[in-house]
């Protein structure tokens, strides 16, 4: 499993996740990310709002609900043996 190490810009904290899984919607992309490979990890659904010239990937926390349930979905059917609640 590919782990991903996050540096907030403000206080710069490193923080490692778990990617679980990728998917492309109307042009964005997004990751299924956990913060341990343990079944009962905390999830999170992150954008990527990276330009293409960007030497590094900027990833946003997906708070919009109808996006949100949207992404969701997608990853439910691609992980289907994965149980995500929220």
């Amino acid at each position: 499993m590919e782990k991903i190490t996050f540096i907030q810009e403000d206080t710069g904290e490193e923080t490692e996740f778990f990617v679980l899984e990728e998917t492309r919607l109307n042009g964005t992309d997004y990751i299924l990310v956990a913060d341990s490979e343990e079944e009962d990890a905390q999830a999170l659904i992150l954008k990527d709002l990276s330009s293409d010239g960007d030497q590094e990937a900027v990833y946003e926390i997906v708070e919009d609900e109808r996006e949100l349930e949207s992404v969701l979905g997608i990853f439910e059917q691609l992980l289907e043996d994965v149980d995500i609640t929220r």
